[in-house]
């Protein structure tokens, strides 16, 4: 008997990791994808492995934050008015959860996911194999107003009880920290516990490390359709030819609930379209990633260089660049970090990308019980690189029906059908 073939559709960082780790199982891995692999949502991503983000994005208070910033073009968080069918549901659904019930019952879970991605990380490093650029320097998150920073103090007081390495530092001692660039903050939270990669050279080194070790990686090849037989996956289609195999992986990003209709399956998601830019620094280095709390613009240095990102927008797929919400991360700048000069991009330096977010904040993890051999792995938001290790291992392990890692009960991708 031959090995087990596993196709994977989507390859994005969670179908790369899954790839990785099944390769490792000893299972014979082919991934299929619509794009040509440079345009997949990592590799604008901020690059931050956030054991810090224990707080699902369906969170106390975002319902109040977003109404007000829904008439901000420049805001960090906008969903497009719509009566589109699945933004109403979606939004339902994420009423439902912003609440303290549902933090509680998500905030350990979400710590233990990340926790294990970035022990997974931390074992490719040392083996060496796969280069990224891993730093672990932490994150700072700054803040200017003290409202802001009680909210924030309180959240690390939280992530202290998880067990987290955390200090809150006031403004002179996040300025020891940064002594490259003058800071105009009231004070920070200091997350030791994260750390921070360059995503570009993951994707590119994983994708040539699958490709060197036998991975069938077939791009440019949207599925069609999918055949389905006594709750059993046949054979996926592209408008090329037919794939078989004996198990089937659904990652797919936010053409995830797409996919998953034509599997029969309700999951639901919305993409959170979000920006970012690259800035080549003088001597003005940044030391620490960051976040700057109020404008919810992420700052990391990477390869050299910081990317700026942030935004999200909550709206069907679309290919406009909306140059309001870019200016919103442009104007944050200096205004975290005094004279720091950085040139207003122009379209053509602009990336962006659309994050697969689930109405709860919570990946979609498992076997769904419509279909016996498919496994559902996304639905990440805005955490796929810091989750994408540990999905791709559990989602091996789930394959080779073994024990996972964690308990991932509580990221069912029943759990809305």
């Amino acid at each position: 008997m031959g090995k087990q073939k596993v196709i994977i559709i989507g390859a994005g960082i969670t179908g790369l990791f899954s790839a990785y780790y099944l390769l490792q199982e000893g299972f014979e891995v082919t991934l299929i994808d619509k794009g040509n692999l440079t345009d997949n949502c990592s590799s604008g991503n901020a690059g931050m492995i956030v054991p810090s983000h224990f707080i699902p994005l369906a969170a106390p208070g975002m319902i109040s934050k977003g109404i007000k910033w829904m008439f901000n073009s420049r805001s960090p968080f906008y969903v497009k008015p719509s009566l589109n069918p699945e933004l109403l549901r979606w939004g339902i659904q994420f009423w439902k959860h912003a609440n303290a019930k549902h933090l509680a019952v998500s905030a350990e879970p979400l710590r233990d996911f990340h926790l294990l991605s970035k022990n997974l990380y931390n074992n490719l490093t040392s083996e060496g194999t796969i280069e990224f650029g891993l730093k672990h320097k932490g994150i700072l998150m700054l803040y200017k107003n003290a409202e802001v920073g009680e909210e924030e103090i309180h959240v690390a007081k939280q992530a202290k009880d998880l067990g987290l390495d955390v200090d809150i530092l006031d403004a002179a001692q996040v300025q020891e920290l940064e002594p490259y660039v003058t800071l105009d903050v009231a004070g920070a939270v200091h997350y030791k516990c994260d750390a921070h990669l360059y995503p570009n050279q993951l994707v590119q080194n994983l994708i040539t490390y699958l490709k060197e070790r036998g991975v069938g990686i077939l791009t440019d090849s949207a599925i069609t359709s999918i055949e389905i037989k006594n709750n059993h996956i046949n054979a996926v289609h592209t408008a090329q030819q037919k794939h078989e195999a004996d198990l089937f992986v659904l990652t797919g990003g936010a053409w995830l609930p797409g996919l998953a209709k034509r599997a029969g399956l309700d999951i639901p998601l919305m993409p959170g379209k979000g920006y970012s830019f690259m800035h080549q620094p003088g001597d003005d280095q940044i030391v620490h990633p960051a976040l700057l709390l109020e404008a919810k613009v992420a700052v990391t240095p990477m390869n050299g260089q910081v990317r700026f990102g942030g935004t999200m927008e909550i709206a069907p797929v679309n290919n406009k660049i909306n140059m309001k919400r870019v200016e919103g991360i442009w104007n944050a700048i200096p205004q975290y970090y005094r004279n720091y000069k950085v040139a207003m991009p122009q379209p053509d330096q602009i990336w962006y990308g659309f994050r697969p977010c689930s109405p709860d904040g919570l990946p979609y993890l498992g076997y769904t019980k419509k279909i016996e051999n498919l496994i559902v792995a996304g639905g990440h938001g805005m955490m796929g690189v810091s989750l994408a290790p540990a999905t791709g291992k559990m989602v091996a392990q789930l394959a080779a029906r073994q024990q996972t890692l964690m308990d991932i009960s509580l990221f069912s991708p029943d759990r809305f059908a």
